[in-house]
């Protein structure tokens, strides 16, 4: 068991093998709760769909093919 030390602010350092188990990165959110004298650190699990969200840079275009293309194949 590993022991931290808060700052002045409340920051604390999750130790390194902590991180890498639950691959836990910069701008990784973590929900904080407490109960019973703890308090609770839980990485948020990742939505690859939400994560991947915008990656192609398309702005929108292949959508509208898409919509495109359901509406042409509804016509026949």
């Amino acid at each position: 068991m590993d022991v931290v030390k808060a700052t002045v602010k409340g920051q604390v350092l999750i130790p390194a093998s902590l991180r890498r188990k639950y691959q836990i990165e910069r701008g990784t959110a973590l929900r904080v709760y407490g109960g019973k004298n703890r308090i609770i650190l839980e990485p948020l699990v990742r939505d690859p769909v939400e994560e991947g969200r915008g990656m192609l840079k398309t702005k929108g275009r292949i959508l509208k093919s898409l919509i495109e293309d359901r509406k042409r194949e509804a016509k026949q």
